[in-house]
């Protein structure tokens, strides 16, 4: 029997993300080297990556990737597309067979245009119009699910470790300003293609470490304005609560984040600048139900930049490096100089610190 420290606990899952500030090119296979030297953080029952600025041809159009369960399913979902957007492509997502991942469904992407009558009829904008869509989709429409909606953005997931979703959805056939990727070892849900990371709104995208403690509390308050949990995973919730925070109530990234991790009552009445203690106050008493507590390191993407942030008592580990243009964050430090071993300044975040990196992007996708 091996004694207590005979045996590495590696805290279930993996995250890694990397983001050019200037906007740079990089190639969508270094995450997945980062993924390698994590693997014993996985199980094989979840891999993913989310890419920003990959699809610059189309960059004005809402990419909608989808999984469906058979050919009929992908007809009848179309048909329900072609009354709310104009589709402007439609094609399978490339992949290549291997042998360690299995059983796929059917990996469909349509770039699309909300109908300008439709917009005008239900008096929203567009966002909040795909919004609506993918959640009417992902509740009412069988044997489909759109998991990825943003603007030049896309994820790629599957069942499996991510060094191998990486080669399935090849992956050295993308480059972007921005990347993150996750590898699953699920404890309380189960391992299928939706309930993989990242878990993405529009252009944000979520990949986590950790478990929700109030997954019930948060769910069950988020639903109350029209998002859905659907996929059978705690994650789903912390993407739905960040679109309401950050769109919905015009948060700023750090407010967000004061909400997500709040800080505890004493720090906040020990604040000594009165300006910013009423701020936490308030944030901390509006939005009590969006606190997320448990033991999680999250990584939110979005149209121009990352975030990293980490629960208030830092259950989980988190480590940021960097080197020229480029930022690096992941779960180890060995990730990092998997991607870069010249990376320096590596430094280890506090608890509920957000690291916040933003880039330089040609126009804007919001």
């Amino acid at each position: 029997m091996k004694l207590e420290g005979e045996v590495r606990i590696p805290s279930g899952c993996a995250i890694a993300a990397v983001i050019d500030r200037g906007g740079g090119r990089i190639p969508g296979t270094l995450t997945a080297e980062a993924m390698r030297p994590m693997r014993e953080r996985s199980n094989g029952l979840g891999g993913g990556f989310a890419g920003y600025g990959i699809y610059p041809e189309y960059r004005d159009f809402y990419a909608l990737h989808f999984f469906f369960d058979d050919r009929t399913a992908r007809k009848d979902c179309e048909a329900f597309l072609k009354e709310r957007f104009e589709i402007v492509k439609s094609e399978l997502i490339p992949t290549r067979k291997i042998p360690t991942v299995t059983d796929e469904p059917v990996i469909w992407r349509y770039f699309v245009d909300p109908l300008k009558s439709v917009l005008a009829a239900e008096q929203v904008d567009e966002r909040e119009f795909v919004v609506r869509t993918v959640m009417k989709i992902n509740t009412e429409r069988r044997g489909g699910y759109v998991f990825s909606s943003g603007k030049n953005m896309g994820a790629f997931k599957a069942v499996g470790y991510p060094e191998d979703v990486a080669e399935f959805y090849r992956l050295e056939e993308y480059a972007g300003y921005a990347w993150c990727a996750h590898g699953r070892y699920p404890t309380n849900t189960p391992g299928w293609w939706g309930g993989a990371h990242p878990f993405t709104l529009l252009d944000w995208s979520v990949v986590h470490n950790g478990e929700i403690s109030s997954y019930d509390a948060n769910r069950r308050w988020i639903e109350m304005f029209g998002y859905k949990c659907t996929l059978q995973t705690d994650t789903e919730v912390i993407t739905y609560i960040m679109d309401y925070l950050l769109r919905r109530q015009g948060l700023t990234l750090e407010e967000a984040a004061s909400v997500v991790a709040a800080p505890f009552w004493s720090s906040i009445e020990s604040e000594a600048d009165p300006g910013k203690r009423e701020k936490l106050n308030y944030l901390r008493t509006v939005f009590a139900s969006l606190l997320v507590t448990g033991p999680f390191s999250i990584i939110l993407g979005f149209d121009g930049g990352l975030m990293a942030l980490n629960d208030r008592l830092k259950l989980r580990s988190m480590v940021v490096g960097e080197r020229g243009s480029r930022v690096y964050i992941a779960s180890e430090e060995a990730a990092i100089c998997a991607m870069d071993p010249e990376a320096g300044n590596i430094r280890y975040p506090a608890g509920g610190e957000p690291v916040i990196v933003t880039a330089k992007t040609e126009g804007g996708n919001r």
